[in-house]
C-alpha cells in the first residue's frame, strides 16, 4: 500500500494541503457497491446493488430505515454505516420525543455532516469511510441528500455512489430532468435501470438488488423480490421478443440467399476460363 509522511494521521497537512486520511475515506466509497438515489416532488427512491464477498456468504445490508419519512443508502465500509444510521435513528426519535413533529430532513442531514466532520480534525479519530444517501420527506418536500466522509454535504435530484456509479450518474444525467413530475413506478424502473448500468453486462435479476420508498402518504419501506423482478421483465423481455422477430426474418431470407450464393459460384467458375 503507498504511503508517505503525510497520511501517518488526519491532523497532517502535506505541503500541497492534503489530508490524505480524508482522500483514503472517500476512495473506500468508490469500492463499495453502488448505492442510488432519486427524487420526485412527492417521493424518494433508493436503491442498491447487493454485492457479497464470496459465494458463499451472503451480501450486507446497505439501504436501513431511519424514521417513517427518511431512509439511507449507504457506500464504502458497511460497519461505519450501520453506526451512523444508529446515530440518525437515535436524533430522529430524540427530536420527536422532544418536540412531538418529525425531525426534518436538511437537519438531520447537517447533525451528520457536522459529527463526520469532527473525524477530519482530531487525532485519535479517523474519518468514516462511508458515504450516504439521505432521502426524506418532510414539509418542504422530498429531499435527497449525500453525506460525504470530509464533512460536506449535496443535494441532488439523483445520484450515485460507489463502484462503477459512473454509468450510472451517466444515465441519471439525461434523465433527471423528468424526474420531478415522475410517479413512483416510473422512479421505481429509473432507480433499477440505473442499477443495471452498474452491472456492465450482468444479468439483472431480483435478488441482485434492493429498492427502498417513501413518499406522500406512503411510510418508509422497502420492496419485495417479486415486485422488482415484474420490474425488471418489463424492460428485459422487450430485447429478448426483438431478438425472436430478428431470428424469424432471416430464416425466411435464407432461401433466397441459398440460391444468390449458388449463381455466384456458377460465375467464379467461367472467370478464370476467360483468364
Amino acid at each position: 500500500m503507498f504511503r508517505n509522511q503525510y497520511d501517518t494521521d488526519v491532523t497532517t497537512w502535506s505541503p500541497t494541503g492534503r489530508l490524505f486520511q480524508v482522500e483514503y475515506a472517500m476512495e473506500a466509497v468508490k469500492q463499495g457497491s453502488a448505492a442510488i438515489g432519486l427524487r420526485s416532488r412527492s417521493h424518494v427512491v433508493l436503491a442498491c446493488v447487493n454485492k457479497a464477498q464470496s459465494e458463499l456468504s451472503s451480501h450486507q445490508k446497505k439501504i436501513f430505515k431511519v424514521d417513517d419519512h427518511i431512509g439511507v443508502a449507504i457506500a464504502g465500509l458497511t460497519a461505519d454505516g450501520r453506526v451512523l444510521s444508529r446515530y440518525m435513528r437515535s436524533e430522529a426519535i430524540n427530536h420527536s420525543f422532544t418536540y412531538e413533529s418529525p425531525l426534518p430532513v436538511g437537519r438531520l442531514v447537517v447533525h451528520l455532516a457536522d459529527k463526520a466532520q469532527v473525524c477530519t480534525q482530531r487525532s485519535w479519530k479517523r474519518p468514516y469511510g462511508v458515504g450516504l444517501l439521505v432521502g426524506g420527506l418532510d414539509e418542504s418536500g422530498a429531499h435527497l441528500y449525500y453525506n460525504c466522509p470530509s464533512g460536506n454535504y449535496f443535494e441532488y435530484q439523483a445520484f450515485a455512489i460507489g463502484s462503477r456509479s459512473q454509468a450510472a450518474k451517466t444515465y441519471l444525467e439525461r434523465r433527471f430532468e423528468s424526474f420531478g413530475d415522475s410517479s413512483k413506478e416510473d422512479l421505481i424502473k429509473d432507480a433499477i435501470l440505473a442499477v443495471r448500468e452498474t452491472l456492465q453486462g450482468e444479468t439483472l435479476k431480483s435478488s441482485l438488488c434492493t429498492v427502498s420508498v417513501l413518499g406522500v402518504g406512503e411510510p418508509f419501506h422497502f420492496l419485495d423480490q417479486e415486485t422488482i423482478q415484474k420490474v425488471i421483465d418489463t424492460f428485459e423481455k422487450v430485447p429478448e421478443e426483438e431478438e425472436g422477430e430478428a431470428g424469424e426474418g432471416e430464416a425466411e431470407a435464407a432461401p433466397a440467399e441459398q440460391g444468390g450464393d449458388g449463381g455466384g459460384a456458377g460465375d467464379q467458375d467461367v472467370a478464370p476460363m476467360e483468364m
